[in-house]
């Protein structure tokens, strides 16, 4: 009889352990099918970023060329005194340009928490995509509705030694592949800045989040809007696209 408690009691806790390796498996596939559906094989955009403070506001355009997951370039077309501004993700490593001084600049580790051209995104939010598949451990905490859809809500923890900045994140994924929120802690657990999409459109032939907004949780006043006016999908992207030479004289 012992023996028999003992063996229920084992298949139990196997089954237990099964279960949360397959939910497990199943947040991390969420949000690896999330990024994937949004950079997609390849993509070309174009964006407006309004970069708002309580005393004055901003507005950019930029054009944003990705392909995989490991090449983007994203580049400043407007207004004139941002024009040119420009910055290649390529592989882990990332370069600006900057037309006032004529350089490229490769950007260290430690500057990756900055700022990017002045808005609440920082160099890190750029180059994240891979870092949040690859350096994080994923939980489905629990699952929501929006607008008739089911949403997943899914807790992200860096894995020991992982070289991110966040103590965690959590991300709302819609059952569409379409990202509702971003969430990002300090490594002491307390929220610092969140990124809410605001309005879903069919653009480059399927739904995208076309507004999104970024801000700091302890400055209401202050935040940072993206607005998508076009995108494309599966594009044919010339081969020096993502080279540093382009990255300086661009010849998209």
């Amino acid at each position: 009889m012992g023996v028999w408690k003992t063996s229920i009691v084992a298949t139990a806790l196997l089954l237990i352990a099964k279960s949360a390796g397959a939910a497990e498996a199943s947040a991390a596939q969420i949000i690896k099918s999330a990024i994937d559906y949004w950079r997609d094989v390849s993509s070309y955009s174009v964006v407006d970023m309004t970069i708002h403070r309580p005393d004055w506001e901003r507005t950019m355009t930029i054009r944003v060329w990705t392909r995989g997951s490991k090449e983007s370039l994203v580049r400043v077309t407007a207004p004139p005194k941002d024009a040119g501004n420009a910055t290649l993700l390529l592989d882990n490593d990332m370069w600006s340009f900057t037309p006032k001084i004529n350089r490229v600049i490769k950007i260290p580790s430690s500057m990756m928490n900055q700022s990017w051209m002045g808005s609440d995104f920082s160099n890190n939010d750029l180059a994240k995509a891979d870092d949040l598949i690859e350096q994080y451990d994923h939980k489905l905490l629990r699952t929501e509705s929006h607008e008739g859809r089911k949403v997943y809500v899914i807790e992200s923890v860096p894995k020991e030694a992982a070289p991110v900045v966040w103590g965690k994140e959590v991300v709302k994924v819609r059952e569409d592949w379409i990202m509702l929120e971003h969430e990002f802690y300090d490594q002491e657990n307390r929220l610092l800045k969140k990124l809410v999409t605001s309005d879903i459109k069919p653009m480059g032939g399927k739904l995208i989040a076309a507004r999104e907004r970024m801000q700091r949780v302890d400055k209401p006043g202050e935040w940072t809007d993206v607005v998508t006016h076009e995108i494309k999908f599966g594009v044919t992207i010339g081969p020096n696209t993502f080279t540093l030479s382009n990255l300086r004289n661009p010849r998209e």
